[in-house]
């Protein structure tokens, strides 16, 4: 088995990331309009924004995603970086896609000079879990929200 790639999205990735951006849609149950899916890609790729995404590969397969915001924070001087979405193809799990992925994040994290890197999981979405329980702390918050 070949190593991981990792490296930032391309425009012309289009195709090859819509695929996994869907089946993560399928694993949290959503659908995604695709007018705010084009315009997230559109966003990925514009120079002053602070969304970002990184693809995996493997064999010149794309294996995985992360995408990630830069944000301030009232807590520290250093802006965080949220990790908002990761997913890997089913056939990759396992073979530390989604760590290389989230190490990238990290070392994103650092060259910006962010204070944090965090995200949030589902709690039924064990199986990631063991990976980010031994990368990660939990820090004991609760989400709350309200769509509007």
């Amino acid at each position: 088995m070949s190593a991981v790639t990792v490296r930032p999205a391309r425009p012309s990735d289009f195709n090859h990331w819509l695929p996994l951006w869907r089946g993560y849609q399928a694993f949290y149950k959503v659908d995604i309009a695709e007018p705010v899916t084009r315009e997230t890609w559109r966003r990925f790729h514009v120079a002053d924004e602070t969304m970002h995404c990184t693809l995996a590969e493997r064999d010149g397969h794309v294996v995985g995603i992360v995408h990630f915001i830069e944000h301030r924070s009232c807590w520290t001087s250093g802006n965080y970086l949220y990790l908002q979405d990761l997913f890997t193809d089913a056939a990759a799990r396992g073979q530390g896609v989604g760590r290389a992925l989230i190490e990238h994040v990290y070392a994103q994290a650092k060259a910006r000079g962010c204070a944090r890197v965090h995200w949030l999981t589902h709690e039924t979405n064990t199986t990631a879990m063991q990976l980010y329980d031994r990368i990660a702390e939990r820090s004991g918050f609760v989400q709350y929200r309200k769509v509007i």
